[in-house]
């Protein structure tokens, strides 16, 4: 029997600095949405926990190592990602040390540190704004 064609599964990483009155940001090097603000994330691996991917993808986009606090929640609409289905898996992270200075590395062309309260006139790749919203970090900005 034939393997069954399946979506591909990805995970994005909402991370606050400052406070937790700062997003970070890549401005993607690649198309789909080449040029665009998105939150750092990317593809799991096989073999891989969508955790450890979260770390794994964030780590090599922004050179920051994180923590997860939560999980956002898992975004599916087929529509989401212009290639193809494609399912992710949406963290709330914080870095684990200070120490670490952000900066685009791999999949970035460029890094951002954007204040929360400036986050809803930018315009996010792939559905990215809706996992910031659905985070819950946008419910206490003016």
């Amino acid at each position: 029997m034939p393997k069954p064609i399946t979506p591909l599964l990805t995970v994005d990483a909402v991370i606050l600095i400052n406070n937790k009155k700062d997003i970070i940001l890549i401005r993607r090097k690649n198309p789909p949405f080449q040029g665009q603000f998105a939150l750092p994330g990317g593809f799991v691996d096989i073999g891989e926990t969508v955790e450890n991917a979260c770390i794994r993808e964030v780590k090599e986009e922004t050179n920051i190592s994180v923590k997860i606090i939560k999980l956002i929640g898992v975004f599916s609409d087929p529509d989401r990602d212009p290639r193809r289905h494609t399912i992710t898996v949406a963290f709330l992270c914080e870095p684990l040390t200070k120490k670490e200075k952000p900066k685009a590395l791999d999949d970035a062309a460029a890094l951002e540190v954007v204040p929360l309260s400036n986050l809803s006139s930018l315009k996010l790749a792939f559905d990215h704004m809706e996992i910031v919203k659905s985070s819950g970090i946008l419910d206490n900005i003016d």
